[in-house]
């Protein structure tokens, strides 16, 4: 998973995105602000690396069911923003 905010081409991209998933009874699985700050080899592995270091990812294994997946803006701050979910093999 990850969030673009800053590599996003658009006037009001979300400058620093986080991203947040949750399970069905809402309880945090992962979290992950700057991309290089938490699992960067894995990160760089997937060859779909975010272009910014300030956009989030995070690689899970996660077992069948629901799951959400939250994007926000450090600091609250707002903005477009682009989540993307892979099936990585």
């Amino acid at each position: 998973m990850r969030a673009l905010g800053p590599s996003v081409p658009v006037s009001d991209a979300l400058a620093n995105p986080n991203l947040a998933v949750y399970d069905a009874q809402g309880a945090l699985v992962a979290a992950n602000d700057n991309w290089r700050n938490v699992q960067e080899a894995e990160i760089m592995a997937t060859h779909l690396s975010p272009a910014s270091d300030l956009e989030p990812a995070i690689v899970l294994t996660l077992a069948p069911g629901p799951y959400t997946a939250i994007v926000s803006g450090s600091n609250a701050t707002t903005g477009v923003a682009l989540a993307e979910i892979y099936a990585l093999e």
